[in-house]
């Protein structure tokens, strides 16, 4: 990641071909470490594309990639069928129950900071 933000960061500068010493630069100078063979590879593969093509064909890559949550959709209930309607608010409650838990659990770590 860390070679593929200093190639972003080349491009932004107006770098429109950053070479492998122009990477190694810009990781130097935050005191990065610098792998040769991974910074060859990353430009033998951009080599001669559009930057906004590989980001545009990243993000549909992404998005068919789940990403957690898979909660259950609450569904409003229109009209009729009252039992309909009292089952989504059944099920409500319980997700904020389950929500305020892990809010807990986040703020206690099991130590303090100032121990």
């Amino acid at each position: 990641m860390k070679n593929i933000a200093a190639y972003l960061l080349a491009l932004l500068g107006g770098n429109t071909s950053p070479s492998c010493e122009d990477l190694k630069e810009i990781l130097g100078s935050v005191g990065a470490e610098v792998d040769e063979d991974k910074i060859e590879l990353l430009l033998s593969q951009v080599k001669g594309k559009d930057i906004t093509e590989l980001i545009a064909s990243g993000r549909e890559k992404l998005a068919s990639v789940p990403s957690g949550g898979g909660g259950a959709v609450a569904v409003a209930a229109t009209g009729g069928g009252g039992a309909a309607a009292a089952a989504p608010a059944a099920a409500e409650p319980k997700k904020e129950e389950k929500v305020e838990e892990k809010e807990e659990s986040d703020d206690d770590m099991g130590f303090s900071l100032f121990d």
